[in-house]
């Protein structure tokens, strides 16, 4: 059975409560669960992993790249638009990576609105809320 990885980064186990007006009301389980659910459906399995962490995130990807993974669905938050050494990680790894983030980057302060992962990785789906990760691991799940 296909393994697909799903990371989230800094603040993202603070969904639901932290912004809102930006991120919504659910929370990191509301999103593991809906993914699993959908998971089910598409015949694949799931692996999750946060941190807030920049370093526990790097070695998490590279355990992966080691491993049985098929993909990454990465929100890397705010590390996102300054992580140099993430998108190293991304691009060694040889792993299929969607970054996805909840709210629109590009509708936000100039700072976001780069993503110094993002040329690691195969696509990016920005402002979707949580659909962003059902469109990516509908993706990566018929992928060859």
């Amino acid at each position: 059975m296909k393994r697909i990885a799903i990371i989230n980064g800094p603040n993202l186990d603070r969904l639901g409560l932290r912004e809102p007006d930006i991120y919504g009301d659910q929370t990191l389980t509301d999103l593991e669960n809906l993914l699993t659910e959908e998971a089910a459906a598409l015949g694949v399995a799931l692996q999750f992993y946060q941190s807030n962490h920049e370093g526990f995130l790097i070695d998490e990807i590279g355990e992966y790249a080691d491993s049985e993974v098929f993909g990454l669905i990465f929100n890397p938050g705010a590390l996102t638009h300054t992580s140099l050494a993430l998108r190293d990680a991304i691009a060694g790894s040889d792993l299929p990576t969607i970054e996805v983030h909840i709210s629109n980057i590009y509708r936000r302060e100039a700072i976001r609105q780069h993503s110094m992962t993002a040329p690691a990785c195969l696509g990016v789906i920005s402002g979707l809320g949580f659909a962003g990760y059902l469109a990516a691991l509908r993706f990566l799940a018929k992928m060859d």
